[in-house]
């Protein structure tokens, strides 16, 4: 019988812990801290993350009830609701949000050979935001509404493993463009963004950088034809042209010429029209970027479904981003295990085994054997049904 480590002390190995004390020095999260430490804070936020809790209080319940193991799994401070409480309060978030991009920069590591769905070779961004709705009463500093508060989570997200490279929290308010401002883009790299993003002078930036966007176009961009090549109707696409810009703004912003493409979608019966500063790849190929761009949409999905991310165990803004930053470490370490296990597993899948193993001293691989192997249930048997009509 196995007697060695839990199974949540298996997965934090991922986490580098000589980075870690350095961002916690970095920004004196343990002066005068007697017990509970940053490290005491990060594994008790990450154990919510894993097993889904709620609530301060359903964090300490089920902690405690496990008090003979927190040794083991690397607690040392004593874990309780005003412990954690005065954590997310005072320590500072930015902590944890150093954290996770050295985590980020492990995982891009691991991922950067992972295919999108499209031969190319070179980097692929997918640029959105989302919205995580708050109660007014609760985070007066966040409003967004008369009647609503609200956080953005601004990400730039590496298509290749859909791995966040960038990640900002802001008010609701703050416009979506804004975001350019904060990216140093990366020559040959491709930026691709939705309709929110359309800024003359931003993407005229990313072009002087030797970068590439895609980004949808809306429906009162004023522009004059330059020159039109042929496409294949058949894909899908409607033209492919050369334009220039002939806003009043947009004609001193972005002087140079831009690629229009315009592709029908006929799934959706709808028309898209994509505007690139790339001539050289497939007119096709830049329509199919922006459908890779989905990605982006579906991470905000998951981490939404299955982090906890829209209630919080506190209401000041330090304890919120400080729970979103270590939502994304938590997504970023299981990713890391993923790889470091070449598990043939989804996301999904493996967080789901953990959140009811982290207890268990058992290898990790043989908790994902166990489950995978099939059950006896599955067998069919001579019992009879209750409900078969």
């Amino acid at each position: 019988m196995y007697t060695g480590r839990t199974v949540f002390s298996q997965v934090m190995d991922a986490l580098p812990m000589d980075e870690f004390r350095c961002c916690v020095d970095r920004y004196s999260g343990d002066y005068k801290v007697q017990s509970f430490s940053c490290l005491d804070q990060f594994l008790t936020l990450a154990f919510a993350q894993l097993s889904y809790r709620e609530s301060l209080r359903d964090i300490e319940t089920c902690l405690r009830a496990m008090q003979p193991r927190l040794y083991h799994m690397g607690f040392r401070g004593k874990v309780s609701r005003n412990n954690l409480a005065h954590a997310n309060e005072n320590r500072d978030w930015r902590i944890y949000a150093d954290l996770a991009q050295i985590l980020i920069r492990q995982a891009r590591l691991l991922y950067s050979q992972d295919e999108f769905g499209l031969e190319l070779e070179q980097v692929v961004y997918a640029l959105d935001s989302t919205t995580i709705d708050l109660c007014l009463s609760l985070f007066p500093w966040a409003p967004w509404t008369h009647s609503k508060a609200a956080v953005k989570l601004h990400t730039l997200l590496d298509l290749r493993g859909s791995i966040p490279t960038i990640i900002e929290i802001t008010g609701a308010r703050v416009n979506d463009n804004t975001a350019l401002d904060r990216i140093t883009p990366e020559s040959g790299a491709f930026y691709v963004m939705d309709r929110g993003y359309i800024h003359a002078a931003r993407l005229y930036r990313i072009t002087l950088s030797a970068a590439f966007f895609v980004v949808r176009t809306r429906k009162n961009m004023q522009f004059r034809r330059r020159c039109s090549r042929p496409v294949d109707k058949s894909t899908g696409l409607r033209s492919d042209q050369t334009i220039v810009l002939t806003g009043v703004d947009s004609a001193v912003d972005y002087p140079l010429p831009a690629r229009r493409v315009r592709y029908f979608d006929q799934e959706h019966r709808r028309s898209l029209v994509f505007l690139s500063n790339n001539f050289a790849l497939p007119a096709l190929t830049i329509s199919q970027l922006y459908k890779a761009r989905w990605r982006v949409e579906l991470f905000f999905r998951w981490i939404k479904q299955h982090l906890r991310i829209k209630s919080f165990y506190g209401t000041s803004e330090n304890a919120v981003k400080t729970q979103i930053w270590t939502a994304i470490s938590v997504y970023l370490l299981v990713a890391i295990l993923k790889k470091h296990l070449s598990l043939d597993l989804s996301l999904y899948k493996l967080l789901q085994i953990l959140s009811i193993t982290l207890f268990q001293k058992t290898p990790i691989l043989q908790v994902i054997s166990n489950a995978e192997a099939p059950s006896s249930f599955d067998q069919p048997s001579n019992q009879l049904n209750l409900f078969d009509l």
